[in-house]
């Protein structure tokens, strides 16, 4: 029976490209038990990778491929996030891009890799306004995506996170008000309409300031099942000692809920693609490392790709810049904190 089922399986993913609920690299469940990610054994698993860029612009340069996704297997990753820019998502048309992701979440799945699909827009989602074009979107346009990835991967393990948004801000003020008692109900409905197709996923909430903040987490939580929150805390959003900021500013939302930081590096003053707020060097990654391994937090370092900065690596031979060295040491474990 299971070896017909098996086959019936087989002949569908050789007809459309892709199924659901095959190819996942027999990884088990991920759900979300009080402060911890857990799998259908309640082990408590830590989730550790890194956020490649935008799977079209990895496909443009002839790299959206399996050696890429061995290349981070072999920096030790458990997890890789795909960001979707609502621009390209448009360009590429949704057929399209669901079928590049298709070859991603099955390369992730062979190699036992985890996959977070990221919704990559920054800006106010309440009032439509948004950084930049690349992430200008809508909400029913963000409901869409979300409903599509829904039905698409549905049963499918190796696609275990839902990153609902990338970075809500209003850039202070410049773009409407956006506050954490605007967002939580945005994102309540949002999680209802994924949950009508499939209930299986964690749901990656971000915070306030360029999903930086969580600071009003525990006194106002999302109420629905399943739900982690998400910190971006490059070195710049706050000055040393970073520690005790940290702990106020989103570290003690993870004594009661799972964080992942799905973004995060540095790129050193005077080195290619320095930028605001990104600008640090290995004293940053040092004592990020140690917190985030001191909480238990889950992370995605910020970004596997050699055109987009803080770069992880130089060229497409993967020669790891100097965050690269940092990081890919201790993603490997060549480097313990």
């Amino acid at each position: 029976m299971k070896i017909a089922y098996l086959f019936i399986i087989a002949c569908v993913f050789m007809l459309t490209g892709f199924h659901s609920t095959a190819l996942s690299g027999n990884l088990d469940r991920i759900s979300v038990k009080g402060k911890d990610f857990v799998n259908s054994k309640n082990e408590v698993v830590r989730f550790t990778g890194v956020s490649f860029s935008d799977p079209a612009k990895l496909s443009r340069d002839g790299h959206w491929n399996l050696r890429f996704f061995e290349e981070a297997k072999n920096w030790g990753c458990n997890v890789v996030r795909f960001p979707v820019h609502p621009a390209e998502w448009r360009r590429l048309g949704a057929a399209a891009y669901l079928d590049m992701l298709d070859k991603g979440v099955k390369w992730a799945g062979e190699l036992g890799m985890y996959v977070v699909i990221d919704w990559h827009s920054i800006g106010n989602l309440k009032d439509e306004k948004f950084q930049s074009h690349n992430y200008d979107t809508t909400l029913p346009e963000t409901v869409s995506f979300w409903e599509q990835i829904a039905r698409r991967y549905k049963g499918n393990a190796t696609v275990a996170f839902y990153e609902l948004y990338n970075e809500p801000t209003d850039s202070n003020k410049s773009l409407g008000e956006l506050t954490w008692t605007t967002w939580k109900p945005i994102m309540e409905e949002l999680i209802d309409k994924v949950n009508a197709i499939d209930d299986q996923k964690v749901y990656l909430v971000a915070g306030m300031d360029w999903a930086y903040l969580l600071d009003e987490v525990l006194q106002k939580p999302v109420n629905r099942k399943n739900v982690a929150y998400v910190t971006h805390p490059y070195p710049q959003k706050r000055n040393q000692p970073w520690e005790p900021q940290w702990e106020k500013d989103w570290g003690k939302v993870a004594e009661s809920y799972p964080i992942m930081a799905t973004e995060f590096g540095f790129v050193a003053k005077g080195d290619r693609g320095e930028h605001i707020p990104c600008i640090g060097d290995e004293t940053y990654g040092e004592a990020i490392i140690k917190y985030f391994n001191s909480k238990g937090i889950s992370y995605t370092v910020w970004v596997f790709d050699p055109h987009w900065a803080p770069a992880l690596f130089e060229n497409y031979d993967f020669e790891p810049t100097r965050q690269g060295r940092f990081f890919k040491k201790v993603l490997t474990g060549e480097l313990t904190f």
